[in-house]
């Protein structure tokens, strides 16, 4: 499993991708909701580390 550092890493370079591609593709676009919903992954997790159980 992902540290806390890498996942915040992972989390800002899939923003950043996600922010390229609807500058790219638009916000309907379907690579827009794969990248969405992988960054929603990541955040997932990032937050399962950061709030107890």
């Amino acid at each position: 499993m992902a540290t806390k550092h890498e996942l915040i890493e992972l989390i800002e370079k899939k923003r950043t991708e996600l922010i390229d591609i609807v500058a790219k593709y638009g916000m309907s676009s379907s690579k827009t909701l794969k990248l969405s919903q992988e960054l929603d992954t990541l955040l997932n997790k990032y937050n399962h580390i950061i709030v107890p159980k």
